[in-house]
C-alpha cells in the first residue's frame, strides 16, 4: 500500500480504504463490514466528487470562432479543518458482532480522511470461543494529506458568436495494480456578447455547463490481506455543474468569479471472492457490496488570469462543501 501512496498522489482519496485490512472488516460479517466501510469511505468519495468538478473556466469572455486554448489545471480540495468529513461516530448497538475492547459502547473513529489511529475492536462467537482482535484503519490525515488532488488537461474551443465547447481528459494512468483515467466534455456561452454594447463593457457575463466522468481501480488480489481471487476496487464517479460566470476584460490580467451548483456521485464496488478464514464469520464472499455516495450543493469562486501572449496562468479558489484551490498553465490564441 505504501508503494501505491508514494507512486501516485491523486488516487490517495481512493486508496485510503485499501489501507484498512478488509479480512478483519469481513471476519465482522458482511453487514458489519458494509456499514463500516460506507461511513469510512463516504467522505472519501464526496471529496473526489467537488475536487474533479472543478476548473471549467478562468473567464466568462468566450472565444470567437476558432479561437482555443489547452490548460493542465491541478484542484486540491481541502478537509483540514472539517472535523466532520474526518472522524465519524461508531456506535456498537449499530452492528452485529464489532465491538470495542475497552468496553466502549460509541466511539469516535477515522474516516478514510482522518487521522484516528489505534481504536482496537473485536469480534467472537456466541460462547466466547473464537476472537479476533484487531484496529480498526486511520486515513489520508494520518499520513500527512489534508486535500483531494485531482489534474488533467482541458482544451477550449470558440464555435460560434459567444459560445465554446470545452473537453478535459487524464489519460490511463496504470501501474500493476492500480490504473485511473479521467475526461470530461463543456460548454460555455457569453450572454453579453449579444448585447450592442458588448465591445465596450467593462465585464463579461457567461454560463457554464460541465460534466465529468473519473473511473479508478485498485487490485489488491497479491497483497496477501485475504485469501481468494481477482480481489479488487472499482471505482466510478461522476459530476454535472451549472455555474454563472463574471470577469472584467483588461488586456494583462483580469478577474472572474462564478457562482453555480454541483450534483454527483460515486460508486465504489468491492469485487472478487474473499476467503474469510478468522474469527467467528468464516465464510467466502464473492463480489461482497458496493459503496455509492451522492455530493450536491452550491459553489462559489473568486479567481484571478494572468495573459502573457500566448502563454496564460490562472488561480481560483472555491467556496463550497469542500473548500478547493484551482490553479493552471494555459497555452492559447484567440
Amino acid at each position: 500500500m505504501k508503494r501505491i501512496l508514494s507512486l501516485l498522489v491523486v488516487a490517495f482519496s481512493f486508496q485510503a480504504m485499501a489501507q484498512t485490512d478488509i479480512n478483519n472488516i469481513l471476519a465482522a460479517g458482511l453487514n458489519d463490514a458494509e456499514k463500516f466501510t460506507t461511513d469510512y469511505l463516504s467522505p472519501a468519495s464526496e471529496g473526489i466528487l467537488y475536487s474533479m468538478s472543478n476548473g471549467w473556466y478562468n473567464t466568462a469572455d468566450a472565444k470567437p470562432l476558432a479561437g482555443f486554448e489547452i490548460s493542465i489545471i491541478g484542484n486540491m480540495a481541502s478537509f483540514k479543518n472539517k472535523d466532520d468529513k474526518k472522524a465519524f461516530q461508531l456506535n456498537t448497538a449499530d452492528y452485529e458482532n464489532l465491538q470495542f475492547v475497552d468496553g466502549s459502547n460509541t466511539k469516535l473513529v477515522s474516516t478514510a480522511l482522518g487521522d484516528i489511529e489505534g481504536v482496537r475492536v473485536f469480534v467472537e462467537d456466541e460462547n466466547g470461543l473464537f476472537r479476533e482482535e484487531f484496529d480498526l484503519p486511520s486515513g489520508l490525515a494520518a499520513e500527512g494529506i489534508n486535500f483531494v488532488p485531482t489534474g488533467f488537461v482541458q482544451a477550449s474551443v470558440g464555435i460560434i458568436k459567444a459560445t465554446e465547447l470545452k473537453a478535459r481528459f487524464l489519460p490511463k494512468i496504470k501501474s500493476e495494480d492500480f490504473g485511473m483515467s479521467m475526461y470530461g466534455f463543456g460548454i460555455q456561452h457569453e450572454f453579453t456578447k449579444h448585447l450592442p454594447a458588448d465591445k465596450v463593457l467593462p465585464i463579461a457575463i457567461s454560463g457554464v455547463i460541465g460534466f465529468t466522468h473519473l473511473d479508478a481501480s485498485y487490485d489488491f488480489t497479491n497483497t496477501g490481506v485475504v485469501a481468494g481471487q481477482d480481489q479488487r476496487l472499482e471505482i466510478k464517479a461522476d459530476t454535472w455543474v451549472f455555474q454563472a460566470v463574471v470577469s472584467t476584460r483588461l488586456p494583462i490580467i483580469n478577474f472572474y468569479g462564478g457562482l453555480g451548483y454541483l450534483s454527483g456521485k460515486s460508486t465504489t464496488d468491492v469485487l472478487g471472492t474473499y476467503v474469510v478464514q478468522s474469527g467467528p464469520v468464516q465464510a467466502t464472499y464473492v463480489d461482497p457490496f458496493a459503496v455509492a455516495k451522492k455530493a450536491s450543493g452550491v459553489t462559489a469562486n473568486l479567481g484571478a488570469k494572468l495573459k502573457l501572449g500566448f502563454f496564460r496562468l490562472h488561480a481560483d479558489y472555491v467556496l463550497a462543501e469542500f473548500n478547493t484551490f484551482s490553479f493552471g498553465v494555459n497555452f492559447g490564441f484567440r
